[in-house]
C-alpha cells in the first residue's frame, strides 16, 4: 500500500516532472532504526552502497550504520565526499592499482582481498598499517543454495579465494604493514532469516577453525548481505528480529568476535517509488497493454530479475481532450514502457479494476537497484526527476 504522503506528492507532480523517483526518507529512517535495534551489540551494520548511492540516501542512513561497503574507486570518492569521516570497507573483484592507491590515500578502514595477486599488490603499496579481511569462497551449507535468488559462492565464480587459496596467502606479505583481521564471505542473496543465520554460523565456524590452524587472532567475520526481498509480496519483510536473535546466539560461543553484515537492497528498497503516467491503452491479439512514460531504462529491476513489479494505480480525474479516453476495466493488463524492445515490461497480465490514459502508476520497492543499474541512454529519453520527502 502506498504511503499517503507519497501518493499525494506523486499526484502533485507536473507532467513535465514524470517519470519521477519519490523517496520517503522518513520511512527509510524508520526502517533503518528497526534493523539497527534488532542486531546485537557486536554486530556492525554496513550499508552496501551499490544498492542506491544517492547522497540523500547515504546521509539519511548515516545515524544508523557503522559504515559503508563500497566496490569501486568511484564509490570510494563519492562516499568520502557525501558522508566524510564514515568508515568504509572496500570489496569486489578486479580492484585496480589506482583504486587501491586511492583506498590507502583516503584511509579506508578495511579492504576485502579477493585474490593472491591483489594481496601482493597491497603488500607492495601499503606504507602504513592496513587492516584487511580475506574473502573466501566457501561451500554453501546443504539445502541453502537452492533457496538463493543469486549465488556468489559455493561454485566457480570470480569472487574470493578458494579455502586452500586463502591458506596459501599466509603469512601475509608487506613486512607487517598489512594486518589480517578476519574473514569475509558473501555466498548468496535472497535468503530468509533462518537461512542467513545458518550461513553465518557456517562462515564463523570455518573462520574460527582457519584462524586456529594458522595462528592468528580472529577479530572480525563479515557475513555479507543478501537478505531476502520478495517483490511478489511487497508487504513481507526480512525478519530482522529473528536474524538478530540467531546472531546473538552465535556470538555467545565466540567471545571477543565482531560480526559485520552488509545489506543493501533490504534496507532501501521499500522507501522508494517510481512514478509515471499512462500514455496509451491498447489491445494486441486480444490482450491489453498500458504504455507508460519511461521504462526499464529508468528502472531496470523487473527486467533484470524477471518479475512482475508491484504497483498502485493513482487515478487522475479530468481528461482535457475531446477524443475518447483509452481505458481498461476489470481485465488483465501488461504494463510496458516506451522502449523499442519487447523486454521493456514492468508487469504482465495483472488484473486491474480500472486503468486509463492519463492515470498515474506508482511502482513500489524502487529504492534499490533501480535507476543506478539501468541503461539510461538507450533511445535517449529524458531522465526521471528525483524527489526526497523528509
Amino acid at each position: 500500500m502506498i504511503e499517503p504522503r507519497v501518493a499525494a506528492h506523486a499526484g502533485r507532480l507536473a507532467p513535465g516532472q514524470l517519470p519521477a523517483y519519490v523517496h520517503d526518507l522518513a520511512a527509510l529512517d524508520r526502517d533503518a532504526r528497526v534493523i539497527r535495534a534488532a542486531l546485537p551489540e557486536r554486530v556492525e551494520l554496513y550499508y552496501a552502497v551499490k544498492a542506491n548511492p544517492a547522497p540523500e540516501i547515504l546521509r539519511a542512513l548515516a545515524p544508523h550504520v557503522h559504515g559503508y561497503e563500497v566496490s569501486s574507486g568511484g564509490e570510494l570518492t563519492h562516499v568520502r565526499r557525501v558522508v566524510p569521516g564514515s568508515p568504509m570497507a572496500f570489496g569486489g573483484p578486479g580492484k585496480t592499482e589506482e583504486e587501491l592507491r586511492l583506498a590507502l590515500e583516503l584511509g579506508v578502514e578495511r579492504v576485502h582481498v579477493e585474490s593472491a595477486h591483489e594481496l601482493r599488490l597491497l603488500g607492495a603499496l601499503a606504507r602504513a598499517p592496513l587492516d584487511l579481511l580475506l574473502r573466501v569462497n566457501l561451500p554453501v551449507p546443504d539445502g541453502h543454495m537452492d533457496r538463493a535468488a543469486l549465488a556468489m559462492g559455493g561454485r566457480p565464480t570470480p569472487f574470493g579465494l578458494d579455502p586452500d587459496g586463502a591458506a596459501s596467502c599466509l603469512p601475509l606479505p608487506g613486512g607487517g604493514r598489512v594486518r589480517l583481521r578476519g574473514i569475509h564471505v558473501h555466498l548468496a542473496s535472497g535468503l530468509d532469516a533462518r537461512a542467513q543465520v545458518a550461513v553465518a554460523r557456517h562462515i564463523t565456524t570455518w573462520a574460527g577453525e582457519f584462524a586456529g590452524r594458522h595462528g592468528f587472532d580472529l577479530a572480525e567475520v563479515n557475513v555479507g548481505g543478501g537478505m531476502a526481498v520478495d517483490y511478489a509480496r511487497p508487504h513481507a519483510r526480512f525478519d530482522w528480529q529473528a536474524y538478530g536473535r540467531g546472531l546473538r546466539g552465535l556470538l555467545s560461543g565466540h567471545e571477543g568476535l565482531t560480526l559485520r553484515a552488509e545489506p543493501g537492497r533490504s534496507v532501501t528498497a521499500y522507501g522508494g517509488w517510481y512514478v509515471t503516467d499512462v500514455l496509451d491503452i491498447k489491445h494486441s491479439h486480444g490482450e491489453a497493454f498500458a504504455v507508460l512514460r519511461g521504462g526499464t531504462h529508468h528502472m531496470r529491476t523487473p527486467a533484470a530479475r524477471g518479475h512482475d513489479h508491484p504497483f498502485t494505480v493513482l487515478p487522475m480525474e479530468g481528461w482535457p481532450r475531446a477524443r475518447p479516453r483509452p481505458a481498461v476495466h476489470r481485465e488483465p493488463v501488461t504494463l510496458v514502457g516506451q522502449l523499442c524492445t519487447p523486454r521493456d515490461v514492468f508487469a504482465r497480465r495483472i488484473e486491474v479494476t480500472a486503468l486509463r490514459a492519463g492515470d498515474r502508476v506508482a511502482f513500489a520497492m524502487a529504492g534499490a537497484y533501480a535507476w543506478n543499474i539501468s541503461h539510461h541512454d538507450f533511445l535517449m529519453h529524458p531522465p526521471p526527476t528525483f524527489h526526497y520527502l523528509e
